[in-house]
């Protein structure tokens, strides 16, 4: 059975004192949620994971990084390698947002070592993954994505996927304030879990969760999150406030 998720991405904001405010708030606001099967993540910058880590022990709350390099070690000034993500008790990475992929020239190739190198440290990893306004536009948003998982996640074995959560992000419902409808979302992720398990099996398919990102709110979550293949919802703006953020989480 898969596992429904409700996962906040910080990006670059909240300092230290301000990461460690919010995770005590959303410590508090979920404590008392029935939370069978759904996991709650938090993804602060690269300089406040090691203080949040220990702000978040044994609470309800996973703190995860946001990306990493994909070498082991060397000269990559400013990087983050797996093992240094380990050593301060991350069990989780993401890789592939829009962002990384746009500002960071990101590619299909490196993340697939970037996925290669997660898995082999023993590091589960979101993927994120998703088109762009103009592939929407000109109705190639099908192919787009599913190039986006051929490229980087179709090397891996079939078991290397219970290690793996994806999050379809329409790039053009990223902080715009534009969402896609609960249809088309649940089109997407529908069409996403056809290609897996035709690449690889029904049980992979149907195991995988596959996440939501894209101006999710309280206002908007409930609906999103009922249709059957979406599984939960990788959340930017609205995961900076505890009382969204919980709104977001009762949703599911």
């Amino acid at each position: 059975m898969r596992q429904k998720i409700v996962a906040g991405n910080w990006k670059m904001n909240n300092d230290k004192k301000e990461t460690t405010k919010l995770i005590k708030e959303i410590k508090k606001s979920i404590k008392i949620l029935p939370l069978k099967n759904t996991r709650v993540i938090v993804a602060p910058t690269f300089v406040n994971l090691s203080s949040a880590v220990k702000k978040a022990k044994k609470s309800k709350v996973e703190v995860v990084a946001q990306n990493m390099h994909q070498a082991k070690s060397g000269a990559f000034t400013g990087e983050i390698s797996a093992n240094m993500l380990k050593s301060i008790g991350i069990k989780t990475v993401i890789l592939g947002h829009s962002e990384r992929r746009t500002y960071f020239g990101e590619t299909d190739s490196i993340l697939a070592e970037k996925v290669n190198s997660a898995l082999e440290n023993k590091l589960e990893t979101i993927f994120c993954f998703g088109e762009l306004l103009e592939d929407r536009k000109s109705e190639n948003h099908f192919k787009v994505v599913e190039n986006q998982l051929k490229n980087g996640l179709f090397h891996l074995e079939a078991t290397a996927w219970k290690n793996i959560i994806l999050a379809y992000e329409p790039v053009w419902a990223i902080g715009t304030g534009e969402t896609a409808s609960p249809e088309q979302a649940q089109e997407m992720h529908a069409f996403i879990r056809k290609i897996i398990e035709d690449k690889y099996n029904k049980e992979v398919a149907e195991n995988v969760s596959i996440l939501y990102g894209g101006s999710v709110k309280p206002a908007n979550a409930e609906e999103i999150f009922s249709k059957p293949d979406v599984d939960g919802g990788l959340i930017g703006g609205a995961a900076l406030k505890a009382e969204d953020f919980t709104a977001i989480i009762k949703a599911i």
